[in-house]
């Protein structure tokens, strides 16, 4: 049964709120492009790399909000941490891609609170309906989040190695997430769902690669 959380832990949760928004996210593992040039790439490949890298951020800060409302609501211990677990690696990928997006000389997208709010709705749903649907609702966003990123690979300058090795890594990570959360049984989502969550991040990815 969902429990109303305590004092601490809305103070906890608006933390998570405050540091995805504002704080520059830290990574424990390496960033992937750490030994990797800098390209020679011409103002167009350089302005389309950063559009799809804030595409890419703008991701995973919708990452942090949905898997933050899940586990809020998620009712057993193993899908929560699984949703924890998940969380924690979208972090890392929020630095690095806002590196990268610095890098590039470019901004984080202006709606990013706004997409926040949105996906932090969501999850707290997805989690209120019931485990299995939580979990199946965490797979196929990381099924559609992984066939973005591998779209981004065939999208981003052949020459910009250090984009490339980021969404490469973050590809793997996405895939990885979704084989935990089927493991652990989720429950394939109905078609209209499913049709629904594409159509909501084509409209996110439209606007976030522009402002």
């Amino acid at each position: 049964m969902f429990k109303l959380p305590t004092l601490d832990q809305f103070i906890g949760e608006f933390d998570t709120v405050l540091r995805t928004l504002a704080a520059p996210a830290t990574s424990v593992r390496p960033h992937p492009d750490r030994e990797l040039a800098e390209a020679e790439l011409s103002e167009a490949e350089k302005t389309h790399a950063a559009g799809l890298m804030r595409v890419n951020h703008c991701g995973e800060v919708c990452a942090q909000a949905l898997y933050q409302g899940q586990a809020l609501t998620a009712r057993e211990p193993a899908a929560r941490e699984a949703l924890k677990q998940a969380a924690a690696e979208e972090v890392e990928h929020l630095a690095w891609t806002r590196q990268r997006l610095d890098e590039l000389g470019s901004h984080r997208s202006l709606l990013n609170p706004l997409w926040y709010a949105g996906s932090f709705a969501m999850g707290v749903t997805a989690g209120l309906i019931g485990d299995k649907w939580n979990l199946g609702f965490l797979a196929e966003t990381e099924r559609q989040v992984t066939a973005h990123l591998e779209s981004h690979l065939a999208q981003l300058p052949e020459q910009d190695a250090k984009s490339r090795a980021i969404v490469t890594q973050m590809a793997i990570d996405e895939t990885s997430h979704a084989e935990q959360a089927i493991a652990l049984g989720a429950a394939p989502l109905p078609m209209p769902v499913v049709k629904l969550m594409s159509a909501t991040s084509k409209v996110m990815t439209s606007l976030s690669y522009r402002i």
